[in-house]
């Protein structure tokens, strides 16, 4: 980590967005894993009970290819991936770098076969990205798992292009290992939307709800996400991180595609929003970010999490569209 990320960045007084300061840094160091920490304590590869005790719950702060040797195979029941995208981006020193599509094509193929064989057979995986990589990671999808459906989200921040139409919304694939066997819960993910127009029956309402705070009804969600707040200054999930997820828009995938006590695992944990929703609705997780000031990030997030566990936009149970104050 460089020396500079210890100090904490001065912010106006209504800003939220979380920050490591000096003094928390060596509880949280000792919180995380790093490569060194899980050669010690993982002891022989083939020990999948000892690598279990090892890795639940926890930040593995190391390479991809290192952290992926002590995830046993078949160990997630839930996997989300939200890797680079074929964009040059700057993670806090490091640089990733865009490149021709059959480059980005076998950039994910590298590590993509390796992150499914710790999917369960009964399992599912969400894998992000944006209309510049989105073909990119449908093929490689394909090759190895079922796709289900592709889940376009409004990532309504950023300015406008003077050139093109402004770049507003990003892609989610969903595909299991066994299209006949695998788990989808769309009660837990019905989203609470405002009824403009109430219809009544005999002077009842007809599929809505009356309220003190309004009509509302219960839809069903499709592959269309209009009711996401990307993390900005105002909202304490908020990090530095220049890419990271709502928290909302992670909990629906989880609460869609694991049960209690399921595994979570995010081979790109990033400030671990994938973690912390995971833990905040009653579920083991495991991470993997090369990046330590990011990992440190993630661990007091789900540090505050043991007290916290709200969720901007889901309460009550429900999803609720953006501007409900909720």
């Amino acid at each position: 980590m460089k020396k500079d990320t210890l100090q904490p960045k001065t912010r106006a007084p209504r800003n939220k967005t979380l920050s490591l300061i000096p003094s928390e840094i060596p509880h949280l160091k000792a919180e995380i894993l790093t490569a060194e920490d899980l050669k010690l304590k993982a002891g022989d590869l083939s020990d999948t009970v000892q690598l279990k005790k090892t890795i639940d719950d926890r930040v593995l702060n190391c390479d991809i290819f290192e952290g992926l040797k002590y995830i046993p195979d078949e160990y997630a029941d839930l996997i989300i991936i939200d890797p680079p995208y074929n964009l040059t981006k700057n993670f806090n020193g490091t640089t990733f770098n865009a490149r021709s599509d059959s480059d980005y094509d076998k950039y994910l193929e590298s590590w993509f076969s390796l992150v499914c064989s710790k999917l369960k057979k009964s399992g599912s995986l969400y894998l992000c990205g944006d209309w510049k990589c989105t073909a990119s990671l449908q093929r490689v999808l394909e090759k190895e798992l079922t796709v289900l459906n592709r889940i376009t989200w409004q990532r309504e921040k950023g300015r406008g292009a003077k050139s093109n139409w402004k770049n507003a919304m990003e892609d989610i694939w969903f595909a299991v290992k066994n299209p006949d066997n695998y788990f989808f819960n769309v009660e837990a993910v019905k989203i609470k939307r405002r009824v403009l127009a109430p219809y009544k029956i005999n002077g009842k309402p007809k599929d809505w709800e009356e309220s003190e705070e309004g009509n509302f009804r219960l839809t069903y969600p499709s592959n269309f996400w209009d009711d996401i707040s990307v993390p900005f200054w105002s909202m304490s999930e908020n990090t530095d991180h220049p890419t990271q997820k709502p928290e909302k828009l992670y909990a629906k995938l989880i609460l869609a595609s694991s049960r209690e006590g399921d595994v979570i695992f995010d081979p790109f944990l990033g400030s671990g929003t994938s973690a912390v929703v995971a833990k905040k609705l009653g579920r083991h997780f495991c991470g993997i970010e090369l990046n330590e000031e990011y990992s440190l990030l993630a661990q007091k997030r789900l540090d505050l999490a043991e007290n916290d566990k709200s969720i901007q936009g889901f309460s009550d149970g429900v999803f609720w569209e953006r501007n409900t104050n909720r």
